[in-house]
């Protein structure tokens, strides 16, 4: 019975695998293209999605002191892991010390759409 279950789960895994195939070349492909302009080819391959309402800037870690290694333009959406606490952010009469990191970097929630955590799951922590 433990041997059906496990093909089982096999199965749906490579049926899921199969149906996120074509998507995630087509999310690839319309990220080298948007990204051609800047010079760089990024995959956005994470298990969750951002987007900012404004141009953001994309930093090394959770804090505005560490250094900045891009930015992603408003309403461009962005792969992102999960998020953690890091500075304290005041922007637009919101304040919010969670920061989502990205494929590239941390940015602060206050810029991202969506709930307190640029809409991750509060169970999404880094």
């Amino acid at each position: 019975m433990t041997t059906r279950i496990v093909t089982r789960a096999a199965l749906v895994g490579a049926g899921a695998l199969a149906l996120l195939g074509p998507l995630t070349a087509t999310t690839a492909v319309a990220a080298s293209d948007a990204d051609r302009g800047s010079g760089s080819d990024r995959v956005l391959a994470a298990p969750y999605a951002v987007v900012p309402y404004e141009t953001v800037n994309v930093r090394q870690g959770p804090a505005s002191s560490t250094a900045e290694v891009g930015s992603v333009a408003a309403n461009q959406p962005r792969g992102a892991y999960c998020w953690t606490r890091g500075e304290t952010i005041s922007d637009h009469g919101y304040t919010n010390d969670v920061w989502v990191k990205l494929v590239e970097g941390y940015v602060s929630a206050v810029y991202l759409k969506g709930n307190e955590y640029g809409d991750l799951p509060a169970s999404a922590t880094c």
